[in-house]
């Protein structure tokens, strides 16, 4: 068995890579086993739980998959992320919100659709873009949020995955929205359509109005046309604060 030499090793332990880069599984098998998961958890009911989730179910899917709770309207974090969310962001995960993954002129869109997720409840299916620059290939990818139930039955749980397709390169990757879809979770259901969050508890702000104009108490004399410069400078009156 041959021996590398200094050099070759030397650079390959000088060389990072990303175990992601060498997995390559297709975003829609990724997406679709992802759904299935979901889906056989049901039993019967429009929404699983979040107790119902086991991470020996999703098998090939782990790596993809994330776990967020909703935190205020059109905002979640990650409470579990797999490597390959680890991977885009050069970090652990766990705890961020979900739009650090977001461009910051995706976030608003984002927000829409999570909200959407939760009040409706609804599934979303987003595709994503990173765009190339230094160090950075073009990455594209999909991400899928499927609504859960949390231990108190409200809807502020929810199961995703998110997997791309290309070279990592520098970390972190951050995304823009290409396109967005919503489907019900009962079929025939009505689809509630992505939109801005509501104010909450704020009161709608009041027009701008100019102020009004308080006249004198006393009505101010008409000057007297008569009077002659002297008379109408006798009249002044000198204020000083000594």
């Amino acid at each position: 068995m041959m021996n590398p030499s200094d050099d070759d090793e030397g650079s390959a332990l000088g060389q990072v890579m990303h175990l992601a880069d060498f997995d390559r599984r297709p975003p829609g098998r990724v997406v679709a086993e992802m759904r299935d998961y979901w889906w056989s958890l049901r039993k019967g009911r429009a929404i699983p739980a979040r107790a119902d989730i086991d991470p020996a179910g999703l098998r090939g899917t782990l790596d993809f998959a994330f776990v967020l709770e909703r935190i205020a309207p059109g905002a979640a974090r990650f409470r579990i992320a797999g490597r390959h969310l680890a991977d885009l962001m050069g970090m652990e995960v766990r705890g961020m919100p979900l739009c650090a993954v977001m461009n910051a002129g995706a976030r608003g869109r984002l927000s829409d659709v999570l909200e959407a997720v939760f009040k409706g409840p609804q599934i979303a299916e987003l595709e994503v873009i990173s765009p190339s620059a230094y160090g950075c290939p073009e990455l594209t990818g999909r991400m899928l949020i499927l609504p859960l139930k949390s231990d108190l039955g409200d809807v502020t749980r929810a199961l995703g995955c998110l997997v791309t397709e290309g070279v990592i390169g520098s970390a972190p990757r951050r995304f823009d929205i290409l396109a967005d879809r919503a489907a019900p979770v009962i079929e025939g259901a009505r689809v509630l359509a992505p939109s801005p969050s509501a104010a909450g508890f704020a009161e709608p702000a009041a027009p701008w109005r100019p102020a009004a104009f308080d006249p004198p108490t006393a009505p101010r004399a008409p000057l007297d046309n008569a009077e002659t410069p002297e008379e109408r400078r006798a009249r002044f009156r000198v204020i000083s604060n000594d």
